[in-house]
């Protein structure tokens, strides 16, 4: 399965910009839990281990299994529904022999697999309805067990990851703007039912969260908290902030006002003890890092290796985009993980494979 390749074709850029962002988070996830800064090292180890591997590789190989990775997609997800961990009344996570992982994140990389193959087998025959709806027949139970978990954040994410990859597929134009014409007004009217006092679309903690968020006056002391207390600790943090690891009686994480600052809110604990300048450093990495996979996807050998690499971007790009979005309260408070800062080995493994594969892109890119 592996070829031979040049070594000026690997994409080092892309590698230092990855490692340098997880080194932040590391160092930042030791400060919010510093008996998790071990086991983020490790995380970041096996990552690193699994990205040069599968950088190696053809991925046009790897992909001739795509539906042992939709099954393998499906089976640890019904399993997640049947025998899963809950936590936080969230049954998400699954332990197998012993190892104790989240497949709602894997499956963002194994479906972006999956959709890159399939669409490349069925590429002439996008305008079609046809096919379209074989691809959102395929993507139905996946979702529906990720939301069922309830994990409505990571069901959005990978909503907006289904659509870009249809887009970058080649989906017709006028499918799209029908998609729009539709969706904005669904939207409109969703948002106005979710906020009725007796609705039974979502968990009534999601509803008071979106509630929060628009009158935050009045949550203040309960769902508003932690949105609260996150803007305080990265408006405190000025230019420079307060410093790594900081005794300051001020500090926001240092008085335990921000629940789990380790995973959602680790971008708070960014801006108050690295300032502006920490805050605006992640923001930049995770730009650099999502343009470098979209020049990739621009000189990719085929439609697959344009889907995985401008999926992967997605993901880098929109996660991070709503997790900050979330700690400086321009969202609804919903927990999702910054790439490759928050603590959580499932999805550092998982960002760092999907790197593997875009490595693997590059390395076999149209001269």
């Amino acid at each position: 399965m592996a070829r031979q390749y040049h070594i000026r074709d690997y994409d080092f850029k892309l590698i230092i910009l990855v490692v340098a962002l997880t080194w932040i988070g590391i160092f930042a996830v030791g400060s919010a839990e510093e008996s998790l800064q071990s086991r983020q090292l490790m995380g970041f180890v096996l990552g690193f281990f699994l990205m040069i591997v599968l950088s190696l590789f053809d991925y046009s190989i790897i992909l001739r299994f795509y539906w042992v990775m939709y099954a393998a997609n499906i089976v640890l997800l019904e399993l997640v529904r049947q025998k899963g961990v809950e936590r936080g009344g969230a049954q998400r996570w699954l332990n197998i022999f012993g190892i104790q992982f989240q497949p709602s994140e894997t499956a963002k990389i194994l479906l972006l697999l999956f959709f890159g193959q399939f669409i490349l087998k069925h590429k002439d025959e996008m305008g079609s309805l046809k096919v379209i709806g074989m691809c959102v027949l395929f993507f139905i139970p996946p979702i529906a067990l990720i939301y069922k978990q309830p994990d409505l954040s990571t069901s959005i994410m990978i909503v907006l990851l289904f659509c870009i990859i249809l887009f970058v597929g080649g989906i017709s134009w006028k499918y799209i703007i029908m998609a729009i014409a539709v969706a904005i007004p669904a939207f409109i009217i969703l948002l106005t039912l979710v906020l009725q006092p007796d609705q039974e679309i979502i968990d009534s903690y999601q509803q008071r969260r979106i509630l929060a968020h628009f009158y935050p006056e009045e949550y203040a002391t309960t769902e508003a908290y932690q949105q609260n207390n996150s803007v305080t600790a990265i408006g405190s943090g000025m230019l420079y902030g307060k410093g790594y690891k900081n005794n300051e009686v001020s500090s926001v994480k240092n008085g335990n006002f921000i629940s789990e600052p380790q995973t959602d809110f680790i971008y708070a604990v960014i801006g108050e003890e690295f300032g502006f300048v920490g805050g605006c450093t992640v923001i930049v990495l995770l730009i650099l890092i999502a343009f470098e996979c979209i020049m990739v996807a621009r000189r990719a050998k085929d439609i697959a290796g344009t889907i995985i690499a401008v999926g992967v971007a997605s993901l880098i790009g929109f996660q991070g985009m709503i997790n900050i979005s979330v700690a400086t309260r321009v969202i609804p408070n919903t927990g999702i993980p910054l790439p490759f800062v928050s603590y959580g080995l499932t999805s550092l493994v998982s960002l760092y494979i999907g790197v593997g594969f875009v490595l693997n892109v590059r390395l076999q890119c149209k001269k």
